[in-house]
């Protein structure tokens, strides 16, 4: 099974491309559960919160993987996310954190650019581009150091889409 995660700052059209492409390959993708645990609480997320959300990330991903089909399974989110939003938004990291980090493998990371323009909704936090350009920054470097396979997708939702197809297709021919 080929581990494809779609990562990169807020709005930057994560959660669709995973539809588009787990439709397109016939497969499911695990959400991003950030969303679901956000919408469930009263007031601003906290430090600790962090770790919960890593914590169900993980389990909802491992749980959704028996369900992925032809050799494919997509995920929104991964423990690169939750490093940087603890980084961003607290100056530290759970080791948890980044334990997971270093014990799950993936097959390609796609990059999502900051290209698009911000989309406000209830959840989002930095509309500013100079700060989401930073943000996006600091995803390059973690996998540039991390030595993955990953590749940046910009441009239209569907130039982002051709792009990422090409990239999944030549990973499925190795």
């Amino acid at each position: 099974m080929k581990k494809v995660v779609v990562l990169g700052p807020e709005s930057t059209g994560k959660s669709t491309l995973c539809e588009q492409l787990s439709s397109h390959y016939d497969t499911i993708f695990c959400p991003e559960f950030a969303r679901e645990f956000l919408a469930g609480k009263t007031g601003k997320y906290n430090y600790g919160d962090l770790l919960d959300i890593a914590k169900g990330q993980i389990y909802l991903e491992d749980k959704l993987l028996a369900d992925a089909r032809n050799g494919l399974y997509f995920i929104d989110t991964d423990m690169y996310v939750m490093k940087i939003w603890c980084e961003v938004a607290f100056h530290n990291c759970h080791n948890w954190i980044l334990r997971q980090i270093a014990e799950r493998k993936y097959d390609l990371f796609l990059l999502c650019d900051v290209d698009l323009p911000w989309v406000p909704d209830e959840l989002r936090e930095y509309p500013e581009l100079k700060v989401r350009q930073r943000i996006f920054k600091m995803y390059e470097d973690v996998l540039q150091n991390a030595g993955s396979q990953w590749v940046t997708i910009s441009g239209t939702f569907s130039e982002r889409f051709d792009l990422a197809v090409a990239h999944i297709d030549a990973l499925r021919e190795r």
